[in-house]
């Protein structure tokens, strides 16, 4: 187009000495176009590799109508399907991806009016391979990495795995043999799909392509997930993300992230359609919140609730009856059966749920003497367990009692809990009696002062800048003891004002309380009164409560009370980095 423009009109033979180079250089462009190579390491069937295809047959047009509107002719066929690569496990949808490149192909040149050159109009692409593209297990004793084809684009849609499900999805043997090959290169706690961005990476750090595109569910952001994303700035950068966009997968409507990388050559950065001057690895720009570290004065004070492996949960009825009934030393079952509290039991209506609980290290011999739990479990539990992957030897123990967990709150009278994932961060008190389930984060402390610190503003703006969103913001932000609370600095307010937080907070858990048992209620009624419905609703004595709340927090701090909340996440993270961190974190 610049040239274009410069081309003089005053003599014939300058203006085709104009034409003549214009014609050289959109050739070297579309010879360029026509041997750029793409892979989609986990092609499936074919679906990115299409999509990669039409643009290029489109930019190809793009370049030959161009030229022909300043009198100039060019080759049409230059992007054919051997520019596309692709690894793909299945032998079936290998061969789908192959058919439906070739069917994207003879469409497009149909639909824009071209014949199709080919004869026969299908056959092989050899450079779709079936491959497991993150795992050579050829010589199973001596897994190895796969090479890939060195292309220049990477693009795709890996599958998306939850850490969790690894073992019971693709077996112990090959899960031993992923984490050999990626040590010190990909945390054991990622998600699947990490292995290929960071393969991807490597790609690009040793030349053999020049930037990435992948997707990723939004979880890419945060936990062991995001060290990727953050080896992928150490040897490069990223220049292109969505963090949050909407995506239909096997017919059911999940969000997804989508991160664009090179090596740091790219100069503009995009994030979410916006420019920005950088990316960071959680996919924000503005504040860099992945610079805050764990903190020394909030170790060992949260953590995540019992996880019990098994069916050791028991309606109410059981229980009850259980607790009735005595055993041979005259021990009570009081001891061993107690009440249960999950994440939906406080966001929520009370399941009234009880679980049986042999707690950490009791023997078979001590947990047989508490008979009908005991029996309960033998009968429900034991063949749950042998059939699992869960501890077989000690089946009559919670599989994760989180022995960190009770000793912390060993001693209160009460402890803070709030649910892992949820719309509203919300905290509230359990009594001691009470077993938390996983889905709940334990803090273990029983004063006001720290329940009226959770619950204000700057620890929400912080909870939500630190946490991991979960499908759309609706769903909620998760919320970890490590990332989320050991990260976060508490004021350190006078004596006076700590104890007027301390008042706040009671009198704002007093009215909470108020609000969902109202005396004369009916069960029917009762069910409609949920600490959900309530923050949904924020009825002017719930604002004004948090306000004041909030206004006390600011002030403990040295902020005034009109503090923005782009000033408040800055200034918290610049005490993060003042105070004593964890050692090496």
């Amino acid at each position: 187009s610049t040239l274009v423009e410069k081309m003089p009109t005053v003599t014939r033979a300058t203006t085709r000495r104009y034409e003549q180079q214009i014609r050289g250089e959109l050739l070297k462009f579309l010879e360029r176009l026509g041997t750029l190579r793409v892979l989609d390491p986990a092609c499936g069937s074919g679906n990115f590799l299409y999509i990669s295809m039409n643009l290029l047959k489109e930019l190809e047009k793009e370049i030959v109508t161009f030229a022909g509107s300043i009198g100039q002719t060019l080759p049409l066929y230059q992007v054919t399907p051997d520019q596309l690569y692709g690894l793909e496990i299945s032998p079936y949808a290998r061969e789908l991806a192959q058919t439906a490149i070739w069917i994207g192909y003879i469409q497009w040149h149909r639909k824009n009016g071209f014949p199709v050159q080919d004869n026969p109009i299908l056959r092989p692409i050899d450079t779709i391979e079936n491959v497991d593209a993150i795992l050579d297990l050829r010589q199973p004793d001596s897994p190895k990495e796969p090479v890939w084809p060195e292309t220049d684009v990477i693009v795709g849609n890996p599958p998306f795995l939850g850490s969790k499900l690894l073992r019971d999805r693709l077996g112990d043997d090959y899960v031993d043999a992923l984490f050999q090959v990626y040590a010190g290169r990909v945390e054991k706690q990622s998600d699947l799909v990490c292995y290929w961005f960071e393969k991807a990476r490597a790609m690009v750090e040793d030349g053999r392509t020049k930037r990435a595109g992948l997707l990723a569910t939004q979880g890419i952001r945060g936990g062991a997930n995001r060290k990727s994303l953050q080896r992928i700035k150490d040897s490069g950068d990223i220049f292109l993300a969505y963090s949050d966009r909407p995506w239909v997968l096997d017919g059911a409507a999940v969000h997804v992230s989508m991160v664009g990388f090179d090596d740091g050559s790219e100069s503009n950065r995009i994030l979410d359609d916006k420019n920005v001057t950088d990316i960071f690895s959680n996919l924000t720009a503005g504040i860099d919140l992945t610079k805050s570290r764990r903190l020394k004065e909030n170790i060992r004070v949260a953590f995540m609730g019992d996880t019990k492996g098994g069916p050791f949960d028991i309606p109410e009825a059981t229980a009850l009856e259980m607790l009735e009934q005595t055993n041979l030393d005259g021990r009570s079952n009081r001891e061993v059966v107690l009440r249960r509290v999950n994440g939906k039991d406080i966001t929520s209506l009370p399941s009234r749920t009880w679980i049986i609980d042999f707690g950490v290290d009791m023997s078979i011999e001590e947990a047989a003497l508490y008979e009908a739990p005991f029996e309960h479990v033998r009968t429900h539990v034991k063949p749950s367990r042998e059939s699992s992957r869960s501890k077989v030897s000690r089946w009559w123990i919670h599989e994760r009692p989180r022995v960190d967990m009770r000793q912390a709150i060993l001693g209160l009278k009460r402890y803070i809990v709030t649910p892992t994932i949820a719309k509203h961060r919300l905290f509230t008190w359990i009594p001691i009696d009470v077993l938390p389930d996983h889905q709940l984060i334990v803090i273990a402390r029983d004063d006001d002062y720290t329940f009226g610190v959770l619950h204000s503003r700057v620890h929400e703006l912080w909870a939500r800048g630190t946490g991991t969103q979960l499908r759309e913001v609706e769903s909620g932000f998760r919320y970890t003891p490590t990332t989320t609370f050991e990260t976060f600095p508490f004021p350190k307010p006078s004596k006076m004002l700590g104890a007027s937080i301390a008042k706040a907070a009671r009198e704002l858990n007093e009215m909470r309380e108020s609000w969902l048992n109202p005396p004369g209620i009916t069960k029917k009624e009762l069910e409609k009164l949920t600490l959900t419905d309530l923050y949904n609703a924020r009825p002017t004595w719930l604002r004004l409560a948090h306000e004041r709340l909030d206004n006390l927090v600011l002030e403990a701090y040295g902020w005034p009370h009109d503090f923005s909340d782009e000033g408040i996440i800055s200034a918290i993270l610049a005490l993060n980095l003042e105070r004593e961190p964890v050692k090496g974190k």
